[in-house]
């Protein structure tokens, strides 16, 4: 990152503030790639997709050594649009692997919940609970004998983009997650990953760091993932604002904190 007032500003929490410092940074020295890049990415932390992306495309056209960053971002902010969508209950998430009835209920649960309708969405989440397999493994080396999205949205499921796509990627279909932890201000969005899956094949993807409508929350710390705040519109609906954090029988862990997901996972020879 830049050594600057605006980072000064982002390190006490100040987003705001550092963006405008920024902004008027870029102004001043339009043509300096690494203030773009910054630029970006605290546009990204605050949700103005569209500007992030406007920013994101000039760092390409200043410095070639940006344009597989470019091209990553360029994806994720485009799934990030779709993600919104699919929390609101506008459409449907593409589910990595074969779809089972559970999914199907999961989702459609989560569009009954963007419409309050809690009591029919309770229903729902409990049979695709109920019906969902249960995984065991071990994060950075602590056994588990089960696993879940402590957001009741996502349980069984991780949101991931995986080659440019957008998923809802149940734990069954995983066999392990390497987690770095973050470097970057856009770490704190999406976080990279090395997925192995339970079939044997591999790919880097992005694990959204924060839960859907983070980025417009008022307290800067959520939205630069600092914290996680849950909310109980309905009994036993918790929905995150902030860091993703996934629940275990021996307890809750942070994303920032997950080096290594392991899963006892095996499957014939299916992906999505």
């Amino acid at each position: 990152m830049i050594s600057s007032t605006a980072e000064i500003c982002l390190k006490e929490g100040r987003l705001d503030e550092a963006l405008k410092l920024l902004q008027d940074q870029v102004r001043k020295n339009p043509d300096v790639a690494k203030h773009r890049v910054f630029l970006f990415q605290l546009l990204a932390l605050n949700g103005q997709w569209d500007r992030a992306l406007n920013q994101l495309n000039v760092c390409g056209n200043l410095a070639d050594a940006n344009l597989a960053m470019v091209q990553t971002y360029r994806e994720a902010i485009r799934c990030e649009l779709l993600r919104e969508k699919i929390f609101n209950g506008e459409t449907s998430p593409l589910v990595f692997g074969e779809p089972e009835r559970w999914i199907a209920l999961l989702i459609e649960a989560n569009k009954l919940s963007a419409q309050a309708n809690y009591s029919q969405a309770s229903e729902l989440r409990d049979q695709a609970f109920e019906l969902a397999p249960t995984t065991s493994g071990s994060i950075n080396g602590v056994v588990f004998e089960w696993i879940a999205d402590s957001d009741t949205r996502l349980g069984p499921v991780v949101e991931a983009v995986v080659n440019g796509r957008y998923y809802w990627i149940p734990f069954n279909r995983i066999a392990r997650v390497e987690i770095e932890a973050p470097e970057d201000l856009r770490d704190l969005i999406w976080l990279p990953a090395q997925f192995t899956w339970a079939n044997g094949g591999s790919a880097v993807g992005l694990i959204p760091s924060r839960y859907p409508d983070s980025q417009n929350n008022q307290d800067a710390i959520v939205r630069l993932a600092r914290k996680t705040e849950w909310h109980e519109p309905a009994a036993g609906h918790f929905h995150g604002l902030g860091q993703r954090v996934f629940i275990t029988d021996t307890g809750e862990n942070s994303l920032f904190d997950i080096r290594e997901l392991v899963l006892n996972t095996a499957m014939p020879d299916e992906h999505g």
